[in-house]
């Protein structure tokens, strides 16, 4: 060595030499020993009890009145979020969406029969007298049709129904989709409500979805979807139809948040985006799984914003074909 050091004897060197290779041998040793015990950092099992990953889901009860500005009957008027009749068809307070991502939102439609319902008809506001004879909805009579509401700025609700009705049928289509429209801007007023059923049950569809937007006060935001309850009366018995249409909309919900980036109604289903009801004859009458979705509320102007936007209007379409893609390839 530099500096003039000089080596150590040699029997001192041998004692160094030993002393240093136990304490090496120890330290090894003992990391094996930490490596293998639970909880440890080298992979092994967790410890007892460690919280695993967990899903949260909103719960919320029934029973809020949308306050809608349209005529009783229609989706968010009058009573709206009450269910009358027995209800057993499910309570919309329950999980919303459990069941997201088992399907497959891009998968192949090929086979498949859907069914779009652009909710009521440009031109019904010119035929006030036909739209308003009564029909039967099973368990009560309810008008034919009505005009739907509009945004502030005049917007009707059956233009922008139309509109994402359209883009979604195209986005189906790609998919391999037979789509199926109940009206397509082709007829003076209508079709009334029971009609609009009847053209799914005819069609075999595998799913039936109606287009609307709600009409509610400022400051009420968000969409929700609408179940069909229960209802065995008169022509209508929902029996079979009220399980699957709760997995469609409750996909529906799914993928129109992950698309739009929505939020559920803050007014309507408790949080859950998902609302049942029994006062719908286009549900009550359905013999396919069918549900409504209420794309939001265009008497807020923030959601008016959104409505109103062309953009916008594509990404519901798109969180729509999603929706019902996952339910038919789930």
């Amino acid at each position: 060595m530099s500096n003039g050091s000089t080596f150590p004897p040699h029997r001192r060197l041998r004692g160094t030499l030993l002393i240093v290779l136990a304490a090496v041998v120890v330290a090894g040793l003992g990391g094996w020993l930490a490596w293998r015990s639970p909880g440890g950092d080298g992979g092994g099992p967790p410890r007892a009890g460690q919280p695993g990953p967990t899903r949260s889901a909103a719960k919320g009860a029934d029973g809020k009145d949308s306050g809608k500005g349209k005529r009783d009957g229609e989706p968010g008027g009058k009573g709206s979020g009450d269910s009358p009749g027995d209800g057993s068809g499910g309570d919309s307070g329950g999980d919303s969406g459990g069941d997201f991502g088992k399907g497959d939102p891009h998968g192949s439609l090929k086979g498949k029969v859907v069914v779009i319902d652009p909710g009521h008809n440009p031109d019904n506001r010119d035929h006030g007298q036909e739209i308003a004879r009564p029909v039967d909805i099973g368990n009560a009579r309810k008008e034919c049709d009505t005009t739907g509401t509009s945004t502030n700025g005049g917007y009707a609700e059956a233009s922008f129904t139309l509109d994402v009705a359209r883009r979604a049928r195209t986005l189906l289509q790609e998919q391999g989709a037979k789509v199926v429209f109940t009206q397509d801007g082709d007829r003076p007023y209508g079709p009334c409500v029971d009609e609009r059923a009847a053209i799914g049950n005819k069609a075999h569809a595998d799913a039936a979805l109606s287009i609307h937007a709600d009409g509610s006060g400022a400051g009420n935001r968000g969409f929700h979807v609408i179940l069909p309850a229960r209802v065995t009366a008169g022509p209508a018995d929902t029996s079979a139809i009220v399980a699957p249409s709760r997995r469609l909309g409750e996909r529906l919900a799914g993928r129109f948040i992950a698309a739009t980036g929505s939020a559920p109604s803050n007014y309507i289903g408790g949080g859950t985006g998902l609302d049942v009801r029994s006062d719908l004859g286009g549900l009550n009458l359905s013999t396919v799984p069918k549900v409504f979705i209420e794309c939001g509320n265009m008497r807020d102007p923030k959601d008016a914003a959104q409505l109103t936007d062309a953009q916008w209007r594509q990404k519901a379409a798109r969180g729509i074909t999603e929706g019902i893609t996952d339910f038919l390839t789930g």
